[in-house]
């Protein structure tokens, strides 16, 4: 959103206006339907502007599910699965991929594990069953796994050379310590290098059910044609009887930095508030709130005094959403002195109606613009279906966005703005904990 920050930044001023609440409709969606094969949800959006499939299937329950001393075993396993299955040894599996053009992606994540099908509509039919054999029935032969294990221990080792990538691994596990969210799904070199072979076969067969999969596909499938396809493959594995929750709130956090040192050109610093559930009524405000303090921030921070290349105001989504501050700098101290007089500005006072209205516009461009693919829809759909109990709350997106008013930004400013956990790589001669604490 660097550009919604640029676009928005100077429209930002604080005044003390009323504004006047905007009636919505919500759109009704008429190409999106949902069913169910043995406790399987799908969720299928035909689309015919293009000749791309995507589907996305999510292994429900991300870290909360995998044991922490176990992280990173659903990647290792299915990166395996991509060395061949009961039915399609390697060379055959790659010769047909190559073959069809398509691609079959594993990405872990926090609230889950995401396992997805890149495909033309054509291609869609014999690349589904690869992928649904991959779930189903991984040869998961020991070479191949340590052949895998060791291209995946590669790159957790090289995130210790990229401060970035260093910045939020560290962010992260420090601003949630103690909560499954502190827990990366990428796992670590310690609990990657102890998975076995029998790790990985024994969650294959306890933990792919059909209770803990959302399978979402968009793209021009008929649906008797898809709900076929799954009836014959993935739902013919065990229900079992998951039942997807959101993780406990995290207990309430003081302000605290810590410090990872490094001899940089530039410092880099990440924190995070935790803010409200997903499914709560301060999911979108806090969301606006965070856009508008990264406007304030980029022209505060970069226009105003070029203390920084980038300042930004992240709003990280998940079923516990977490709001926070960005910023590479050599002058961590006094970015930090000015970062705090705008969330201070953002709790004190109200935003300009009109300025509110034209940032939420913008917004909601930049949102669809960044989200126009069918594998994005598939993921702003399964959000809906996951964080908010029901994905038909999609369509209602820009409406929810249109009522948040100046007072929903102050309220939850005020609300979740309070005890941020930094991380910082760089200098440490150049950053004061004084700094942070008053956060």
């Amino acid at each position: 959103m660097k550009t919604l920050h640029r676009a928005c930044a100077l429209l930002l001023s604080i005044a003390v206006l009323q504004p006047a609440r905007a009636e919505a409709q919500r759109l009704t969606d008429t190409v999106t339907t949902s069913f169910e094969v043995n406790g399987l949800r799908v969720i299928h959006r035909r689309v015919s502007a293009n000749e791309v499939v995507a589907a996305n299937l999510y292994l429900l329950g991300g870290v909360s599910l995998v044991p922490a001393a176990k992280a990173g075993l659903e990647l290792l396993l299915l990166e395996a699965s991509e060395r061949g299955t009961r039915k399609y040894p390697r060379e055959m599996l790659e010769r047909k991929m190559a073959r069809l053009g398509s691609a079959i992606v594993a990405a872990p994540a926090i609230d889950w594990t995401l396992v997805g099908v890149r495909s033309t509509v054509s291609a869609f039919d014999s690349t589904f069953a690869i992928f649904a054999d991959r779930i189903m029935e991984p040869r998961l032969d020991s070479g191949e796994v340590e052949n895998v294990r060791t291209a995946i221990l590669s790159g957790v080792r090289q995130r210790g050379d990229d401060p970035e990538a260093l910045l939020n691994s560290f962010s992260d596990s420090v601003a949630f310590a103690g909560h499954p969210y502190g827990t990366s799904p990428i796992g670590s070199e310690v609990t990657l290098r102890s998975l076995t072979v029998g790790d990985l076969r024994s969650w294959q067969k306890t933990q792919m059910i059909t209770s803990r999969m959302l399978l979402v596909v968009v793209g021009d499938v008929p649906r008797p044609k898809l709900e076929a396809m799954i009836r014959a493959t993935l739902g013919t594995l065990p229900r079992g009887e998951y039942k997807w929750a959101p993780p406990l709130m995290p207990a309430p956090r003081i302000s605290s930095l810590h410090t990872i040192s490094r001899a940089l050109p530039t410092n880099y610093l990440q924190g995070y508030w935790v803010g409200p559930r997903a499914d709560s009524r301060d999911y979108q405000p806090m969301r606006i709130a965070m856009a508008a303090l990264g406007g304030r921030l980029f022209t505060e921070v970069r226009v105003k005094r070029n203390l920084t290349y980038a300042v930004n105001a992240p709003f990280v989504e998940r079923a516990i959403t977490a709001p926070g501050l960005y910023v590479t700098t050599t002058a961590p101290d006094s970015v930090l002195g000015i970062m705090r007089r705008e969330v201070d500005a953002m709790k004190r006072g109200l935003i300009d109606p009109e300025g509110l209205r034209l940032l939420v516009q913008q917004f909601i461009t930049e949102f669809f613009l960044d989200n126009e693919t069918n594998s994005d829809q598939a993921t702003f759909l399964a959000r809906s279906e996951l964080y908010r109990g029901d994905w038909r709350l999609a369509s209602g997106f820009v409406d929810e966005l249109r009522r948040v008013t100046p007072e929903d930004i102050q309220r939850v400013s005020r609300q979740y703005l309070n005890g941020i956990t930094m991380a910082y790589v760089g200098d440490p001669r150049r950053i004061s904990a004084a700094r942070v604490a008053p956060f």
